[in-house]
């Protein structure tokens, strides 16, 4: 079976308990996973930018670009195919200072904007992969919920 393949600004969701979601190349994109254990559903989102506080316009074409948008509206998405917010279990990998770049750090801002919404809906992120200077390639098995992140063909489970 193909993995359902998540590309930058989007997200994929299923209900298939045998397909595995996966996103390659996260440098200071955010990855985020929801993965529901009882009714194994899960999804991933592939963030570009922290917030659309400013770009609102390109945030209703696609949520998913941002953050503050993209996760929500996944986890949306999620709770309609029959996952209960209250089971959803959240990781994140990427985040990655790509080009040394102190002044604009997208990747720092990328997670401290899913903490904060995070933080602003009490909702807990079980595990995560972030920051550094290396890409990496996120994946979800929906048949376990596990998250593997692959960097440099070497996988870690987090």
């Amino acid at each position: 079976m193909q993995p359902l393949v998540v590309n930058i600004s989007d997200m994929k969701f299923s209900t298939n308990p045998e397909d595995i979601i996966i996103t390659y190349s996260l440098g200071s994109c955010l990855g985020v996973t929801a993965y529901d254990p009882k009714a194994r559903i899960g999804g991933m989102v592939h963030c570009l930018l922290p917030t659309s506080n400013t770009a609102r316009e390109k945030a209703r074409d696609n949520p998913f670009m941002f953050v503050n948008t993209g996760v929500v509206m996944m986890v949306q998405q999620l709770i309609s195919a029959g996952a209960a917010k209250n089971r959803l279990i959240f990781k994140a990998a990427g985040g990655a200072n790509m080009r040394n770049d102190n002044l604009f750090n997208t990747g720092a801002r990328n997670f401290a904007a899913l903490e904060k919404l995070f933080q602003r809906n009490e909702v807990r992120l079980t595990a995560n992969n972030v920051g550094g200077t290396i890409p990496r390639t996120l994946l979800l098995h929906l048949d376990t919920g596990r998250v593997i992140v692959r960097s440099f063909g070497e996988d870690v489970e987090i």
